[in-house]
């Protein structure tokens, strides 16, 4: 039971990992590009539209109503 225990801990740190991985690799790229004026004005409007989008499909899963 207790290697059933230790595997299951090592998830959550692959997990982490993995994570910090994958923003690193697309967040460095782009921060080498951030001090073009176009770029920048370009980075902030994805950023905000990412959280746009996914403010409203959250909100569209925890609403329980019809769709119309």
């Amino acid at each position: 039971m207790k290697e059933f225990f230790v595997n299951v801990t090592r998830y959550p740190r692959y997990l982490i990992a993995f994570s910090l991985g994958v923003f690193n690799s697309v967040l460095e790229p782009l921060a080498r590009r951030r001090s073009n004026p176009v770029t920048a004005v370009a980075l902030v409007g994805a950023l905000i539209s990412g959280m746009v989008s996914l403010s409203l499909v959250l909100r569209a899963m925890v609403q329980a109503g019809p769709v119309s």
